[in-house]
C-alpha cells in the first residue's frame, strides 16, 4: 500500500488566517495541501453553490457560508434546532438539482423528539445568508435516545429522488427488521414522500421509504457518474468497514454477516450469508470511513474514475483506484497529518476539498503543485 510523503511547508496570511501550505508527492500526483480554514467546529458535510461559495455544516447546529477562498465566513439563518449529542448534531447539507431555478437546500440533522432523536430530513430556501421556510420533510421511525450512529449522508438522483442514510442508532439487531428505518438507505421524493417504484411498497411488513437495509452506519455516499448506481461506506465495528454498491431491496448484512469482531474482541456473526450481499471492499482493521467522493475532474487526470474516502480513525484520505467494481488499489494520502476527515468532495476547480473534524475543524484544498515552482 503506498503512502505519500510530504515535501516542504510554507506559511501563507489569509483573512487573519495562518495557512499551512504543504507539497506533496504521491503515487501519481505531486499536489497542493491548502487550510483554507481553521476556526471550524466539528464540520461535518460540505457542499459548493453555484457562484463558487460553500456551505458547509457544523455538528454543533451551525451552517455556515464560505467563499470561495476561505476568507469569508458567515452563519446562515433560518437552521432547524437539532439534537446535539455525541454523534448528534447537524449532519449532512445538498442542494437541490434545480437549485439554480428554485434555491432549494436539504440539510439531514439529529430531529429531537422529547429525550430521543430521529435522523431527519429537512429543507428551505437560501436567500443570501437565510434559510427561508425550512420544513421537515422527513423523519425515520422510531425516535431512539443516545447519540450514535445516525448516518445522514444525502445524493440526488438524476430522476431528481434522493437518497438518505440512516445507521443502526446502536440497536444493532434492528437493522435486519425493515418494519423500522433502522439501519437502512432510504429513497425518497424531493419533498420527502414514498417514490411509487419503490422495492417494498405495498409490503405492509416493511417501510415503503427503504431501498436496501442491513447497514450497521453509512456516512459516505456517491452516485457513481457512470453507471448511476449508489456506492456507500459504512463503519464496521472493530474491523469491517465496508464499501458497498446498492440494489434495490437487498439486505446488506448487518449484524449476520459482518468481517469486524465486538470491540472486545469475539465474533459477531459469519463473514457471508446466502441472500445477504457481501461488501465490494473492506477495511480490516477499522478505518472509519466518513465523507467520499468520485473523482472525474481535469486538475489530477491520473486520478480520474478514483474513488476518495475520508478516514476518522487511522486519519487519512484513502485512494481507491477501480476497475469496473472492483478495487484494484489503495494510497493512503496525508496520514502524517493526523487528521479526522469526515467529507470529501469534488470542487468546480477540479481541486478536492477535505472537512476535518475537530474542536479546531479545518477546510482543506488538495490542488496540482505547479510544475515550474
Amino acid at each position: 500500500m503506498y503512502r505519500c510523503i510530504p515535501a516542504m511547508i510554507v506559511l501563507l496570511g489569509v483573512a487573519g488566517l495562518a495557512i499551512a501550505e504543504t507539497r506533496y508527492q504521491s503515487e501519481q500526483h505531486e499536489f497542493i495541501v491548502e487550510t483554507l480554514r481553521d476556526d471550524l467546529r466539528h464540520p461535518w458535510g460540505l457542499s459548493f453553490l453555484p457562484d463558487g461559495d460553500m456551505l458547509v455544516t457544523e455538528r454543533g447546529g451551525r451552517l455556515l457560508r464560505i467563499s470561495a477562498d476561505g476568507s469569508e465566513s458567515t452563519a446562515v439563518a433560518g437552521v432547524p434546532d437539532v439534537h446535539v449529542a455525541n454523534q448528534a448534531g447537524l449532519l449532512d447539507v445538498a442542494l437541490h438539482p434545480d437549485f439554480d431555478d428554485n434555491q432549494l437546500v436539504y440539510l439531514s440533522y439529529s430531529s429531537p423528539d422529547g429525550q430521543a432523536a430521529r435522523t431527519a430530513l429537512g429543507r428551505g430556501r437560501l436567500d443570501g445568508d437565510r434559510l427561508q421556510d425550512f420544513e421537515e420533510i422527513f423523519a425515520a421511525s422510531p425516535a431512539l435516545g443516545g447519540g450514535r450512529h445516525l448516518g445522514s449522508r444525502i445524493v440526488f438522483d438524476e430522476d431528481g429522488t434522493l437518497f438518505l442514510s440512516v445507521g443502526d442508532r446502536g440497536q444493532r439487531d434492528m437493522a435486519q427488521d425493515p418494519a423500522d428505518h433502522v439501519g437502512t438507505v432510504l429513497r425518497l421524493n424531493e419533498d420527502g414522500s414514498v417514490p411509487e417504484d419503490n422495492p417494498f411498497v405495498g409490503d405492509s411488513e416493511r417501510r415503503p421509504e427503504i431501498f436496501s437495509y442491513g447497514h450497521r452506519n453509512p456516512q459516505g455516499m456517491i452516485r457513481h457518474p457512470d453507471s448511476g448506481e449508489i456506492w456507500i461506506n459504512e463503519h464496521g465495528p472493530r474491523g469491517g468497514d465496508e464499501l458497498n454498491r446498492l440494489q434495490a431491496g437487498l439486505n446488506y448484512g448487518w449484524p449476520e454477516v459482518t468481517l469486524g469482531t465486538e470491540y472486545s474482541g469475539p465474533s459477531i456473526g459469519v463473514e457471508e450469508k446466502e441472500g445477504m450481499e457481501p461488501p465490494v471492499y473492506h477495511w480490516t482493521p477499522s478505518i472509519a470511513p466518513s465523507g467520499m467522493a468520485y473523482y472525474d475532474g481535469e486538475a489530477f487526470p491520473e486520478w480520474r474514475g478514483n474513488l476518495f474516502v475520508g478516514a476518522l480513525a487511522h486519519t487519512h484520505l484513502a485512494r481507491l483506484t477501480m476497475d469496473g467494481d472492483q478495487v484494484v488499489s489503495e494510497e493512503r494520502l496525508l496520514d502524517d497529518a493526523g487528521w479526522r476527515i469526515r467529507d470529501v468532495r469534488q470542487g468546480p476547480d477540479g481541486a478536492l476539498y477535505l472537512l476535518v473534524d475537530a474542536r479546531d475543524g479545518r477546510l482543506v484544498r488538495l490542488s496540482p503543485a505547479d510544475s515550474d515552482s
